[in-house]
Parts: C-alpha cells; sequence; structure tokens
C-alpha cells in the first residue's frame, strides 16, 4: 500500500507491517508523487456519488456506494500496460464474468419499474 506521510495513516503502519502489508509512503505536498492516488480517489468518489445520485440513495450509504464503486471500476479493462485487461483478469488469471453485474442491473431496473408503477398508482387522477 503506498500513501503520503501526512499522518492519516501513520497509526496503521505497525498493524500494515503485523499483518505482512508494505506499506510504502511519500513526500507529504508533493504533487507529482500524489497525483495518481489522489485521481484514483477523486474516481472512486466521483462514481460513489454517481450511484447514491442515481439510486435517489442518501448519503448514510456512502460506504456501500463507495465499495460498489471500486468493484465495479476494477471491472473495467484498463490500458495498454496490462494488455486491456481488466484489474481482476490480470490479477486473479481469470475471464471477468459480467453475468452477476447484468442480473444485479436488471433487478434493480424492475425494483425502479415497479416503484414508479406504484407511485403512480397511489397519485390522484384530476
Amino acid at each position: 500500500m503506498q500513501t503520503d506521510w501526512e499522518g492519516e495513516y501513520e497509526k496503521l503502519n505497525s498493524f500494515f507491517r503485523k499483518i505482512g502489508i508494505c506499506h510504502d509512503v511519500s513526500c507529504p505536498h508533493v504533487h507529482q508523487q500524489n497525483g495518481s492516488a489522489e485521481r484514483k480517489h477523486r474516481h472512486i468518489i466521483e462514481v460513489g456519488h454517481a450511484l447514491l445520485a442515481n439510486a435517489s440513495m442518501p448519503l448514510e450509504f456512502w460506504d456501500e456506494a463507495f465499495l460498489a464503486a471500486t468493484y465495479l471500476i476494477n471491472l473495467l479493462p484498463s490500458n495498454k500496460v496490462i494488455q486491456y485487461q481488466t484489474l481482476m483478469e490480470f490479477l486473479l488469471k481469470e475471464k471477468t464474468d459480467y453475468v452477476q453485474i447484468f442480473k444485479y442491473f436488471w433487478v434493480c431496473l424492475l425494483a425502479k419499474y415497479q416503484a414508479i408503477q406504484h407511485k403512480k398508482t397511489l397519485l390522484p387522477i384530476h
């Protein structure tokens, strides 16, 4: 794991060492070293907010949205460095199975449609 050394992860350093995670640090306030991590963090935040907004969910579900965002981002094909594979394909050496995502999408779409239809039946007709 690579972080800057501004202090957020300082207390976790011994925990990382205990469970065998190599914790590399970069210089704080050095944009050249932190830019990639900051962009990735912003990408996760933006996708998480988009998921919340699209589902009309309150911000109290941010943790689930950001976990889902990270999962979905890891299923996106990446750059030519790893031959346009997904990160999961590259790490696990298995083809990505998108069937579960499509099933989830259709269940969500059906639930949203049913909610809209239910609201229509509750609205008074003028």
